[in-house]
């Protein structure tokens, strides 16, 4: 599943054609992706100019000048095609900009979803108004971790992948900053150290601005509007790479199952 830095790759790519565009032509392919799409979405999105692009967690925003926001998540397979050469059956969602881009939501999974949500009350939304703060902001901090995980006896991976907690993390950077922190992905949360926790944090941030810059992991379906695959996955010190020498101490990289989830972790480096 793509998730943060892949999004964020995803809504840079779209900025380059979408922003400040007019909404010539929209068009829908089927009735729905994981749900319905949003009824009254080509007539509220046909003939309006894009104002800005954005993310929250692991969802693209499209904001409107007409006080509207269309919602994307990419799912389990989904991406944005720019300029596709040919309109194919997963291109449920198509969009023409009236300087003539071509733009489509390619879904073969079809596990994806597209809401349209007035931008004034975005942050009001039930499914925003549940997150935690964004890792890459200024109010995720070691101060925050400590007192969300206080007493709790759940594993530190498995309430880093809680969006109520921090939105937007996902299996992939949780394990690799977690290698760089040097805490083992079983410890309880709550027992974690607030130094550990102080280590954690930029790492967080440093291995999601990495993923960013280098246009985020190609795992199966992903790739960049462009059509660019990201390089990330070259990087990766745990990562799907159980039996592996780790790349600190050449210990071989385990593999354990937490919450029905894959965690790789050097147990020599973690503790």
């Amino acid at each position: 599943m793509p998730e943060l830095p892949e999004v964020e790759t995803t809504v840079r790519g779209l900025a380059r054609f979408l922003d400040g565009a007019r909404l010539a032509r929209v068009t829908l392919h089927r009735a729905d992706l994981r749900r319905p799409f949003p009824a009254g979405l080509v007539q509220n999105l046909t003939g309006a100019t894009v104002t800005g692009l954005g993310r929250r967690a692991k969802y693209g925003l499209i904001h409107t000048n007409r006080g509207q926001t269309m919602v994307f998540h990419l799912g389990m397979s989904g991406r944005w095609r720019i300029e596709p050469e040919e309109i194919g059956k997963h291109d449920h969602l198509v969009i023409e900009t009236g300087s003539g881009h071509c733009l489509s939501l390619c879904d073969p999974r079809r596990f994806g979803s597209v809401d349209l949500v007035d931008t004034a009350g975005l942050d009001f939304w039930p499914t925003f108004a549940a997150l935690g703060p964004e890792p890459l902001g200024g109010d995720f901090t070691p101060a925050h971790l400590k007192t969300a995980l206080a007493r709790r006896a759940a594993a530190i991976k498995l309430m880093l992948l809680d969006q109520r907690l921090v939105a937007g993390l996902g299996n992939i950077y949780v394990c690799e900053a977690l290698f760089r922190a040097g805490i083992d992905p079983r410890r309880a949360a709550g027992k974690v150290t607030r130094p550990a926790l102080g280590r954690l944090v930029p790492a967080i941030k440093a291995v999601l601005a990495e993923a960013i810059e280098a246009g985020g992991s190609s795992l199966r379906d992903f790739a960049q509007p462009d059509g660019q695959l990201g390089y990330f996955s070259k990087r990766f010190d745990v990562y799907d790479r159980a039996g592996q020498p780790c790349t600190r101490c050449a210990a071989p990289i385990k593999r354990i199952v937490q919450g029905g989830r894959s965690t790789w972790y050097c147990p020599k480096c973690q503790k």
